[in-house]
């Protein structure tokens, strides 16, 4: 088959406007792969279910017998080993789960003020 000469042209310019839409879309457009998409939406579900079991550790907390005892450790802890205190004093570990989780007990740490 034989193209007329004019259409090459065309078709150079079509290519060359597609890689281009597709490198300012992805640079600066703000386009994203699925992939991408993926780890986005489960770091915001990650923090959505951090934030919504802060409330059941300042409950769990607040309705700890021991908590005076426990809250001098944690304030006696460095900087470093507050998260791991308030792990240790079981108010992050949710209910139905076994382990303390740490970005809870971090969220927890920043309400609680220590």
């Amino acid at each position: 088959m034989n193209t007329p000469e004019w259409l090459k042209p065309g078709i150079y310019g079509a290519v060359i406007g597609a890689v281009f839409v597709g490198v300012v879309g992805f640079t600066w457009g703000g386009w994203v792969t699925g992939g991408t998409s993926n780890d986005r939406a489960v770091a915001m579900s990650r923090n959505d279910v951090v934030a919504s079991m802060v409330p059941v550790c300042l409950d769990m907390a607040r309705s700890d017998p021991a908590r005076a005892d426990k809250l001098a450790t944690i304030r006696a802890a460095s900087t470093y080993q507050k998260r791991d205190a308030l792990m240790t004093a079981g108010w992050a570990t949710m209910p139905g789960t076994d382990a303390p989780d740490r970005d809870i007990a971090q969220a927890c740490l920043k309400e609680l003020d220590l």
